[in-house]
């Protein structure tokens, strides 16, 4: 790693501009935000041209800082639990403890102001579209080791760093990962932009989409939610992410319906009722697989990361705050899926996703409350797994803090493995995608000669620095 390169100048601690009586309750967690006590916190970043001039004087990057953290401490009225820390209560009679929110303990978010003055934003991007390692040292929480969300009762939930490099400005957002998920991640950040610009105007802080903070639990469940542990080596497992090589590849709106299209005449004929995303991914797991040269009888597993929200009925608002996601598991043989053509894996994704309904999700959560446990990365992610995290429908490319739109999203070390694929939207907008892939250096080298990929490879916009 790179780190040496990257030298943190300062660091304050943000907290609400004012309180909010909700904030002075436990901030309970419920059951899906409670399995993700062992995986990373969310690490996602924008990457920004350094303008030479803002608001009509000179680009001033401790000015910048002051209106980043003014405009952070108002958002944090919102999202208050980002403010504080988790709280671990233990019952050694009963074997058992509770984990929740304090959202008044602890010194608030972090912010951190760090510069890397010998890096440029051709750097960042690389001619070749591979993630250079000094970008992980852009993200808080990857030394000695990544934390995990379990490490948010002694570290901040909520991290930010601002990196300021030659010709740019790298904006680093890590969250704990049992308080929000993606949808919820990317909410923050959006409200987080658009109250950063409305103070540059001077207007009243309007938010458009409030958050929501009433947990979601099944009917009867009794609170707080207890785990059958004691001590976090029961419950908890470190994961460090393995040395991988991290590439970017692009996809144009025209290449996706050319997929999509390919997919649903193969699978059904007519019916298009497989989604770009679904055909996308198939493309992906198919050649993924024959990068890593597995055997025809090795189980594969793939892993489609969805939300809950409008699969439950009710249905939970979209501005639900939590983490409301379950994996889509899809299983087949190497031999199975390189045999049959795109369509049929497309087919077989659509069917896991369609099979995520309320009773799905219930039955789960009921099962899981009848024996709780964490996820693990090392038991969800091998050579025979593909998981595709993330979503191109998130507004990532809108979030703007008065210097300009971003030019690239890229991720940290957090939740990093062989075959995981985050998926953002493409530069441009009009329905491209740009999929970030993680694989071992010969595998990824292989990937780069895979006829049926490659040719749906798209070249990347041309960006207007």
């Amino acid at each position: 790693m790179e780190f040496w390169r990257v030298k943190e100048i300062s660091k304050w601690f943000v907290k609400p501009k004012y309180s909010v009586s909700e904030s002075k309750k436990p901030y309970h967690l419920g059951p899906l935000d409670l399995a993700m006590l062992s995986f990373h916190y969310i690490q996602n970043g924008l990457l920004f041209s350094k303008p030479s001039h803002l608001n009509g004087h000179e680009f001033s990057i401790d000015s910048f800082l002051e209106s980043l953290k003014e405009s952070l401490s108002h958002t944090l009225i919102h999202f208050y639990p980002l403010a504080g820390q988790l709280v671990i209560q233990v019952d050694e009679a009963k074997h058992e403890c509770c984990v929740f929110v304090d959202c008044n303990k602890g010194p608030g978010a972090q912010f951190s102001h760090a510069t890397a003055l010998d890096i440029t934003v051709a750097d960042v991007l690389s001619p070749n579209n591979d993630i250079p390692l000094i970008v992980a040292s852009f993200f808080y929480y990857n030394e000695p080791e990544v934390a995990v969300n379990y490490d948010g009762h002694f570290k901040p939930l909520l991290s930010v760093q601002v990196t300021e490099l030659l010709d740019g400005v790298f904006i680093a957002c890590s969250i704990n990962h049992a308080i929000a998920d993606g949808t919820a991640y990317w909410h923050f950040w959006n409200v987080w932009s658009e109250i950063h610009r409305a103070k540059d105007k001077g207007y009243l802080i309007p938010v458009s989409r409030l958050p929501i903070h009433n947990r979601w639990f099944p009917d009867g469940c009794v609170l707080p939610i207890t785990l059958p542990f004691t001590r976090p080596e029961e419950f908890i497992r470190r994961f460090d992410t393995p040395q991988l090589r991290e590439k970017v590849f692009h996809f144009s709106s025209d290449s996706i319906n050319t997929i999509r299209a390919k997919a649903n005449k193969e699978s059904t004929g007519s019916s298009m009722m497989i989604s770009t995303f679904q055909a996308l991914s198939a493309l992906v797991w198919r050649s993924i697989v024959r990068a890593n040269c597995l055997p025809h009888d090795q189980i594969l597993y793939n892993y489609m990361f969805a939300s809950n929200r409008h699969r439950l009925n009710p249905p939970l608002p979209q501005n639900y705050f939590g983490t409301c996601i379950k994996g889509i598991t899809t299983k087949t043989t190497a031999g199975e899926l390189l045999k049959n053509n795109l369509g049929w894996a497309a087919l077989l994704l659509h069917q896991s996703v369609v099979s995520l309904t309320d009773k799905a999700v219930r039955e789960f959560v009921k099962e899981w409350l009848e024996s709780p446990y964490c996820y693990h990365h090392r038991d969800l992610h091998d050579y025979n797994t593909v998981a595709m995290e993330h979503s191109p429908r998130f507004n990532m490319y809108g979030n703007e803090f008065g210097i300009g739109k971003p030019i690239a999203v890229r991720g940290g070390r957090g939740n990093k493995a062989v075959g995981v694929v985050n998926a953002y939207p493409g530069y441009q907008g009009t329905g491209s995608v740009d999929l970030e892939i993680c694989l071992p250096p010969d595998s990824m080298r292989a990937l780069q000669t895979d006829q049926e990929f490659m040719a749906a490879v798209s070249s990347p916009p041309k960006l207007i620095l």
